[in-house]
């Protein structure tokens, strides 16, 4: 696994309490980092090592594959590091799971009705090339892309005849004593996703883009959460989903709520989202590394944190004739992530779920050659085997009788400003 830092060491932890592998290298850029979260298993010596490696150099990558004889490389890195490590699995001849995407590039000049490069179009380019060396490159399997996944493949296989919506949905009622602003997951791919272009699939258009933050609705979520209002934003799920499953729409929102939005649009207003280089004094900097530096880290929040996070999906569409409407989901309690595995909710949720994956490949549970998605597979194994992890879904019927249907607020979206070049 190359990354050690808040959600590889949460795999790490989840990974020792099974036996579906023979040993597990924690590799990264800081050998002290990945040894550190080495030392904190409570596993036999042997099963599993530290290595450094600098997961921007694929070279270095293929050699760390090689010495160690892996046969599936995780990335648990962020998207930036996405194309030399799923490039060094292939050189080397091994599987890659990922937990996000190759990045996108919005349009540059009109980004809200025109669509750039898509979240993982490098990596679906190269979908024949992994089928012909008979190697399976499993993206999008954190929770969210990844579970979200599982849950619409199980829909359409047992809940319904037809699907109309597959909306994926995302919320917490989680809270951070003594902070007014910190984000329980990586800053950087937060204002990665949250401040691009959403991106919308329908089957009679295709892919669209729309407004930042559009289509605000507010959305009951199970467990004592509650009502969160939720808005678009661009998320794997809308580009994977439509490859496996029959629907007329796919969309994703997060519970961001007014005060986090607000937090955005400051910092996009302010240039502080920027990931091109600027020179202060003697030094060159990117203004979203410099917010990521003065944040605290996520991972070393979970003593402060209180509260639940909720990753599900949303679907719409008809059973024996008659409407339907069910949201599966996947509730975490931050108190009890904390006292079972020192992990905080966020990033426990996001890696139990490629652990599972794992677990399916190693028993040939899933198998398969080339660059699919979670919902590209059977959902029924993955669900059970989540369930034996003592981590089960949930699921309401809703509508009519039944738990509340999401509720539009009518509230426009944001046209965030495309900043011209300073160029002459």
């Amino acid at each position: 696994m190359v990354g050690a830092g808040g959600v590889g060491a949460a795999m790490a932890r989840i990974v020792e309490t099974r036996s579906f592998f023979t040993s597990f290298t924690l590799a990264d850029i800081s050998l002290e980092g990945a040894q550190r979260a080495v030392d904190a298993l409570k596993a036999p010596a042997g099963r599993f090592a530290a290595a450094q490696v600098d997961a921007r150099k694929q070279a270095d990558i293929v050699r760390l594959i090689t010495e160690t004889g892996a046969d599936v490389v995780v990335n648990a890195c962020d998207p930036r590091m996405n194309e030399p490590i799923f490039g060094a699995c292939f050189e080397a001849g091994v599987h890659y799971l990922d937990m996000a995407m190759t990045l996108s590039d919005p349009h540059p000049t009109d980004p809200y009705n025109q669509v750039g490069v898509t979240l993982g179009e490098v990596q679906f380019a190269a979908t024949e090339a992994w089928k012909a060396k008979g190697l399976l490159a499993l993206v999008g399997i954190g929770v969210e892309p990844g579970l979200s996944d599982v849950f619409a493949r199980h829909a359409a296989d047992h809940l319904f005849d037809t699907i109309y919506e597959v909306g994926v949905r995302d919320g917490a009622n989680l809270a951070i004593e003594g902070y007014d602003f910190a984000p329980t997951f990586s800053i950087w791919t937060t204002i990665e996703e949250c401040l691009n272009p959403p991106v919308v699939w329908e089957r009679e258009r295709g892919f669209f883009t729309t407004k930042v933050f559009s289509e605000p609705e507010i959305f009951e979520f199970p467990a004592g959460i509650g009502p969160v209002e939720c808005v678009n934003v661009e998320h794997e799920e809308v580009l994977l989903i439509p490859r496996a499953v029959q629907c007329e729409r796919v969309t994703f929102k997060y519970g961001l709520g007014t005060e986090f939005i607000d937090w955005l649009k400051t910092f996009a207003l302010l240039g502080l989202d920027s990931t091109e280089k600027i020179r202060v004094g003697d030094a060159q900097v990117a203004p979203r590394d410099v917010l990521a530096a003065l944040l605290p880290n996520p991972a070393r929040l979970g003593h402060l944190m209180h509260g639940k996070s909720c990753a599900g999906t949303w679907v719409t569409g008809t059973k024996d004739g008659a409407p339907r409407e069910v949201y599966l989901y996947h509730v975490v309690d931050n108190q009890e992530t904390m006292r079972d595995w020192g992990s905080q909710a966020v990033l426990w949720q996001t890696a139990i779920c490629p652990v599972v994956a794992l677990e399916l490949m190693a028993t040939d549970g899933w198998g398969g050659a080339g660059v699919l998605g979670p919902e590209a597979f059977d959902a029924d194994p993955y669900l059970r085997l989540l369930a034996d992890y003592g981590s089960p879904h949930g699921m309401v019927e809703m509508g009519t009788g039944g738990w509340p249907s999401p509720r539009l607020t009518g509230e426009p979206g944001w046209d965030k400003p495309v900043r011209p070049s300073l160029e002459a």
